[in-house]
């Protein structure tokens, strides 16, 4: 994996689904928080070696100027159990006490909502952001009905270590 071809293709994702409105969601985008963060270039993609090893350093770090940083990964070298059982460790042990939280996600664990999938589909992904800024949005949302629709299962796994708004 290069830099160039993986920023491209999860600028792709970005551009051409993640902050399109869709008609299953209501009319919303999938995140409506999306166009203003890659508009004002509030987020980082990089490459990551070891997803425990990468997002622990980042609880060091902080956020720093990012409301987004992406690690990317080679889905074949994180498998899906893995990838989210260490996503789930290192956000208990190390991001959450530093106020910030990954969201993973897998080509291999299609994320439904109705009859959307969220997924980027390349690559595993981790997601870091701040907690409290992510929840103060979700509530937002929530108050706006963004999450009226949404299955149950998946608004259940999506807020685990986070404020459910709802």
């Amino acid at each position: 994996m290069d830099i160039e071809t993986v920023t491209q293709d999860i600028e792709q994702w970005i551009v051409n689904f993640v902050e399109v409105p869709h008609p299953a969601l209501g009319g919303w985008a999938p995140c409506p928080y999306a166009r203003s963060a890659r508009m004002k270039k509030s987020y980082d993609i990089r490459i990551g070696m070891d997803p425990y090893f990468d997002l622990r350093n980042q609880a060091r770090w902080g956020m720093g100027q990012w409301e987004v940083i992406i690690y990317v990964y080679n889905p074949v070298a994180c498998p899906v159990e893995l990838f989210a059982a260490t996503i789930k460790n290192v956000n208990i042990e190390h991001l959450l006490k530093a106020n910030m939280i990954a969201l993973e996600d897998h080509p291999s664990d299609a994320e439904m909502v109705k009859s959307v999938c969220m997924n980027q589909g390349t690559y595993a992904l981790a997601m870091v952001q701040s907690l409290s800024e992510l929840n103060a949005k979700s509530e937002t949302l929530a108050r706006q009905n963004y999450y009226h629709d949404w299955p149950e299962e998946y608004l259940t796994a999506l807020f685990q270590h986070r404020q459910d708004p709802r």
